[in-house]
């Protein structure tokens, strides 16, 4: 009997050990799957938020969305075997949206600064930035000499706003600080960089806070915006453009990755240069 007992319970012993061995199996398994990498791949697609702005995304005369960011973004995508969705957001939501899966990453020339690297995951820098003052050609002077007063406009939830008010620091690339230069004018957030130069047009502002990357494709000859000019003689500090995933995901060295490949096979270069931006690609 004893006998009987003894192997009865060296089989339930089997048993268990059996299950708990399928438990851990499906744990590591779980755990594989609940990886970023493993959630875009089994949706086949990496939605990709964004605003509109030359020359990183913006649309053509056919309505077509075209630009560096948007170029680069389908390459990697077609290397690493997903398909790119570009949706609109609003800029000052886009940890919100990143968080909530409404979108994977934030690929629009986006600043890299210490509190994005904290609440977000970012690549390697890919271009070069810095902050302009947009204004109307016949009021530069004037706007530069003296901008107390004055109505100024920023992209909400940008570099430039950060700036501006002081929410980003000035690191040992500033020449002058922006918080100082502006701390007597009026100033208004809007919803977009694409606005804010319109709201210089307008003249609904008299000067813009803009990437020098969007002031330098969106201003001057043969653009939408001939009478309006950008200075960046004050030097807000030097930037770089990054692309953020969200917290901890492993899609950032995967995309990373790609673009190392992409511009040793001179890939990156060559968009770059159609959108006049090859003098400020950072390569390593």
């Amino acid at each position: 009997m004893k006998k009987v007992l003894s192997l009865i319970l060296a089989g339930i012993m089997c048993i268990g050990l059996s299950s708990c061995g399928k438990t851990q199996q499906t744990d590591s398994s779980a755990s594989s799957s609940s990886s970023d990498w493993a959630y875009v791949v089994n949706k086949k697609e990496l939605i990709i938020g964004i605003t509109l702005f030359a020359p990183m995304n913006y649309k053509d005369d056919k309505g077509e969305l075209i630009g560096f960011d948007t170029d680069l973004a389908k390459a990697v995508c077609e290397k690493i075997g997903v398909e790119p969705k570009f949706v609109e957001i609003n800029w000052d939501s886009k940890e919100v949206e990143l968080n909530s899966k409404n979108i994977d990453c934030i690929w629009n020339g986006m600043c890299i600064t210490e509190e994005r690297k904290q609440n977000m995951s970012i690549s390697d820098p890919y271009l070069k930035n810095t902050q302009a003052i947009v204004m109307k050609k016949d009021r530069a002077d004037e706007i530069m000499a003296n901008i107390a007063g004055k109505n100024v406009v920023a992209e909400q939830g940008s570099t430039g706003e950060g700036k501006l008010q002081g929410t980003i620091e000035d690191d040992d690339t500033v020449k002058v600080s922006a918080k100082e230069f502006f701390k007597d004018v009026n100033y208004t957030p809007v919803d977009s960089m694409a606005k804010a130069l319109m709201e210089v047009k307008s003249g609904t502002a008299d000067a813009a806070v803009v990437d020098s990357v969007c002031a330098l494709a969106m201003t001057g000859e043969g653009s939408d915006y001939t009478d309006l000019v950008c200075n960046m003689d004050n030097n807000f500090g030097d930037q770089e453009y990054g692309i953020a995933f969200r917290k901890g995901s492993d899609v950032t060295e995967i995309v990373n990755k790609a673009i190392n490949e992409l511009t040793a096979d001179g890939t990156v270069k060559t968009i770059a240069d159609k959108y006049g931006l090859g003098s400020m690609l950072i390569t390593k």
